[in-house]
């Protein structure tokens, strides 16, 4: 992770900051709920939160209440905090692209990610968590 975390600082934005918003940026509507986003992450729900009080404040996401179950809440990513992705993404590609799939070609590169996507289920089970099929896919292990 040195070697990704010149491109998170330039941004303003710790690891995990990064992730939640990678995240949520792959969710339907931009947002989860604060649960789901917790198993996704790894984190604690108190963990999570933490998190989500920091990127509020920076005004990369929201909390919205859930208009059916008055105990849970979702985080809402917002259109700055889509744009501050949206910049350092690429940067973010173009790093794992040089350290990892760029060197693999073809079958070599498919077998990577399968196998990724394998340890991914034992290591963090929940990583979908609150995810759609479409989501799901379309979430790639090689840039998570």
């Amino acid at each position: 992770m040195d070697r990704f975390q010149p491109v998170l600082n330039d941004a303003g934005l710790s690891e995990i900051d990064f992730e939640c918003l990678l995240r949520l940026a792959r969710s339907p509507g931009h947002q989860l709920r604060m649960s789901d986003l917790a198993a996704q992450t790894g984190l604690s729900t108190s963990g999570v939160t933490r998190v989500v009080d920091r990127l509020e404040r920076d005004n990369l996401v929201v909390r919205e209440a859930c208009s059916t179950d008055r105990r849970a809440s979702y985080a809402t990513l917002t259109p700055t905090g889509l744009e501050r992705l949206e910049t350092v993404l690429p940067k973010h590609l173009q790093d794992i692209d040089d350290c990892f799939t760029g060197l693999l070609e073809g079958p070599e590169l498919e077998r990577f990610l399968a196998s990724l996507r394998k340890i991914r289920a034992v290591v963090r089970p929940c990583a979908t968590a609150g995810a759609t099929g479409d989501e799901v896919s379309a979430a790639d292990p090689a840039r998570s």
